[in-house]
């Protein structure tokens, strides 16, 4: 849905289904009928809106489109992301992505792999909120430049964290750069370019743990502040230090689901 208004985008499902599962449908439900539709050559993962764009998640490519007239403005090539991780800033003036990019190592949520289970922006886009099946919830620093329409800078784009900027209908500026130094980083990042790209990889700037037996996802409430809710019925709301970073600090915890009655 699109916020409170009567706009719906919806996906196919299976063979029983009215729509195949690589159809996405816009529907206005004040006049009950399909104002638009896309059909890909894969089944769509997820569907992000805003008041003037439509991000369709494929497995390996995300789509960005105009709402207005439904033009396509950019195509994104990602990892394969068969969960459809993609976070979408809901600033009318400025649009902020965040998704898979192609290439490793240049933003780190820990040593070991990990399954990443979502990710958010926070509503200022400084910050980045990343959930993963190793019972961590981190918080990147974007350290966002976000530029005006007169803005005179040239466009760039960096490898590795796919996170961009966009500041009209036709271009994506990168937000960061892993030069920033607004994350903590390897203690060997001063050999750049001689050792392996984990060495200069940065990694999160505040951390929150929780059991690795749960999925969880995380969202950011108001005033630095990180929502975590899990299929266990488990919720956390926690603040981080936007100065200083690290350890973040329980605030509150609510349980809503019984142990029996624990989703499968």
């Amino acid at each position: 849905m699109l916020f409170c208004c009567n706009i719906l985008v919806f996906v196919g499902g299976s063979s029983n289904s009215h729509y195949p599962p690589n159809k996405v449908i816009i529907w206005d439900d004040h006049q009950s009928h399909c104002i638009g539709e896309f059909a890909f050559r894969s089944d769509v993962r997820a569907v992000k809106l805003r008041r003037d764009r439509i991000v369709v998640v494929l497995e390996h490519k995300i789509y960005v489109y105009s709402f207005l007239d439904l033009k396509l403005l950019r195509q994104i090539e990602t990892l394969a992301n068969p969960r459809g991780l993609c976070c979408l800033s809901p600033h009318s003036n400025t649009s902020v992505l965040a998704c898979p990019g192609l290439h490793r190592g240049q933003v780190r949520r820990g040593v070991d792999r990990a399954d990443i289970y979502s990710i958010a922006l926070s509503p200022n886009v400084q910050w980045l909120a990343v959930s993963s099946d190793k019972g961590t919830v981190h918080i990147f620093n974007l350290r966002a430049r976000v530029f005006g329409e007169d803005s005179s800078s040239q466009q760039s784009f960096v490898q590795g964290p796919a996170i961009f900027h966009q500041n009209s209908s036709t271009s994506l500026d990168a937000l960061i750069s892993p030069s920033t130094g607004a994350n903590p980083g390897s203690s060997l990042s001063f050999m750049r370019g001689v050792l392996p790209k984990y060495f200069s990889s940065e990694w999160s700037f505040a951390q929150f743990h929780l059991p690795e037996d749960t999925q969880f996802i995380a969202a950011f409430g108001s005033q630095n502040t990180v929502i975590v809710v899990g299929m266990d019925g488990n919720c956390y709301r926690c603040t981080f230090d936007p100065v200083h970073g690290g350890e973040m600090l329980r605030q509150e915890y609510v349980r809503f689901l019984k142990p029996d009655s624990r989703p499968r």
